[in-house]
């Protein structure tokens, strides 16, 4: 089984550039302390690693 993250957006998006406001949407967030989950790939790493400063991960 693979491993999980837990995403939650923590900060808001006004102001943000439009490539990080796509990002987070890929991501599935839309609100803040929302939280969604996702497979632990490079790909998914890769967006986590774009909005760093916006979102909070916890490895499941």
């Amino acid at each position: 089984m693979s491993q999980k993250l837990a995403v939650t957006l923590k900060r808001s998006l006004i102001g943000r550039t439009q490539d990080q406001r796509d990002t987070v949407k890929a991501l599935g967030l839309r609100k803040i302390h929302q939280t969604v989950e996702h497979d632990d790939n490079p790909a998914i790493r890769g967006m986590i690693n774009k909005v760093s400063h916006l979102v909070e991960v916890k490895e499941q």
